[in-house]
């Protein structure tokens, strides 16, 4: 709460503003939905998933676009990380960087506003900013995974617990800040996919049950 109230309290500029935009317009070059478009012609926010995403690539443009998404991706976060250091932003402003290539990425004004989830930006972004961000992420993920054998709400579990774990750990209110709107912007993003993913689980486990009904039943 404190970070918040601080954050009502900033100055704000019009060089700040000019960042911000920047920002925003780096993530808005959503590489898998060019690529895609270059290489195909079809228009990726209609095929597969209909996300703009290193993975609905691959289905399209194989092994090649999905290396090429995820790596542009990914620079993308890194690259407004950089140009909010290099032209001297306050710690605050850098986490409004963040904030802006992501929320480019994900919600693009030029694809109305139908992009990407977030995950390699903002993992680009965080590696750039504090990769003990990242490090924590992945250490979350792997006994997640484990218990729950599915990568999509082991890594958005991961990201949801961020911001608790940063908090245990120390960290300054800027990371956590930064963490916590990630991964509102994430999970936001992945709203109907972890619908999809709850349904699919439980649905496993029941079919896994459905063996042993059948045999009871076939003894009545």
């Amino acid at each position: 709460m404190h970070y918040f109230q601080h954050w009502n309290t900033l100055s704000f500029t019009g060089h700040d503003l000019l960042l911000l935009l920047a920002c925003y317009a780096i993530g808005c070059c959503t590489a898998g939905y060019y690529w895609v478009r270059w290489r195909t012609g079809l228009d990726l926010r209609l095929l597969g998933s209909g996300n703009l995403g290193a993975r609905n690539v691959a289905r399209l443009a194989g092994p090649s676009g999905f290396v090429v998404t995820l790596t542009i991706d990914a620079s993308k976060g890194a690259l407004a990380v950089w140009l909010a250091n290099f032209l001297g932003a306050s710690s605050d402003m850098v986490v409004a960087s963040i904030v802006a290539v992501v929320l480019g990425h994900n919600w693009p004004v030029q694809l109305r506003f139908h992009g990407g989830k977030g995950i390699a930006t903002s993992l680009g972004a965080l590696l750039a900013y504090h990769g003990f961000i990242v490090v924590l992420l992945v250490a979350l993920f792997i006994p997640i995974i484990i218990l729950l054998r599915n990568f999509t709400l082991s890594g958005l579990s991961a990201y949801a617990l961020g911001p608790l774990v940063l908090f245990l750990c120390g960290s300054s209110n800027d990371q956590i800040a930064t963490m916590s709107f990630i991964a509102i912007m994430v999970l936001i993003s992945h709203r109907r996919n972890i619908r999809e993913e709850i349904t699919r689980l439980f649905s496993t486990t029941r079919v896994k049950d459905s063996p042993s009904q059948q045999l009871g039943e076939n003894k009545e």
